[in-house]
């Protein structure tokens, strides 16, 4: 069985990293693909490039849409897709050359299989040089009790470890109002369906280390809000009220340790030796003039 893929690869202000990810697609050894190429109102080179690679073969497709979030533009790749099954990849990142052939084979083995997972590792600007994974998958996690309740605690799944059967996404669309946490969102709700997954224990999705992207903010709260919120609808009312629980214990377990570190700071000699100078200077009168020159030094570095 030789099925299509759809490969789907949402760009905004990607493009520097793009034509390596589409580079990636091309050299598959599984053939029986097509790669499409969404362009999410990007202000940069995202046409240009994608229009090059459509002429050079024509299994590349390009859409455009107005600026609407990683989620929108993925649903538009869905939209246009027209394979078996789906492979996402962000325009940041990149897939082993065996990975389409891999989890085809999967299925393969097991007709009934409708989700392969693959394990992956990460890299700075080579994927030749990649390194150790912030967390290791195994068949153990694919649960929707360890996705709903310990993910990000103890792992994540990055979207192009997965390659998707596209019935799921008859029924299914990415939250468009989403910032962050669209792909837990979407992990929760393809378990909520008892998908069977085959798992593949090879580092055949490569995954950037961006500092910039989004999962890096230090301002998400806001989208795990909306995610909390958007789950009500999906998940039963015993499993919404354990998400509850398990967030609370989280965040809860979190102010401690952060209030506990603030403790031992505060107890520590050089905070006491440095409030004291503190004090002293301003006594004085000379703690802002101090506070500048500090300022001009640290600029001149």
């Amino acid at each position: 069985m030789t099925p299509k893929i759809s490969v789907i690869v949402p760009c905004y202000k990607q493009a520097q990293f793009l034509d390596a990810a589409l580079q990636s697609v091309l050299v598959q050894t599984y053939t029986n693909w097509e790669c499409i190429i969404i362009n999410d109102g990007s202000p940069d080179d995202t046409e240009k490039i994608a229009r090059n690679w459509t002429t050079k073969d024509a299994r590349f497709k390009y859409g455009y849409q107005p600026n609407g979030g990683l989620s929108s533009a993925r649903n538009a790749g869905l939209k246009m897709a027209t394979g078996h099954f789906i492979q996402f990849l962000d325009a940041d990142d990149y897939l082993a050359p065996q990975k389409l052939e891999a989890s085809i084979n999967r299925i393969n083995l097991d007709h009934g299989t409708n989700t392969v997972i693959t394990n992956f590792r990460m890299f700075d600007t080579n994927p030749a040089q990649s390194s150790e994974p912030y967390c290791k998958l195994s068949q153990q996690l694919f649960t929707l009790d360890k996705i709903l309740y310990h993910w990000e605690s103890s792992f994540t799944i990055p979207i192009h470890c997965g390659l998707f059967a596209a019935s799921f996404f008859e029924k299914f669309r990415f939250p468009e109002e989403l910032r962050a946490k669209e792909d837990w969102v979407m992990w929760i709700c393809l378990y909520k369906t008892n998908c069977k997954t085959g798992f593949i224990d090879q580092p055949l999705a490569l995954y950037r280390k961006n500092p910039n992207s989004i999962t890096q903010s230090k301002d998400m709260l806001p989208d795990v809000i909306k995610a909390y919120q958007y789950l009500k609808t999906p998940l039963s009312e015993s499993q919404y009220q354990g998400l509850t629980i398990s967030m609370l214990s989280r965040y809860y377990t979190s102010a401690v340790y952060f209030k506990t570190k603030r403790n031992e700071i505060k107890a520590s000699n050089t905070y006491i030796v440095g409030n004291l100078i503190k004090r002293g200077l301003s006594k004085l009168g000379i703690l802002k003039p101090f506070k500048k020159v500090l300022e001009w030094i640290y600029t001149k570095k």
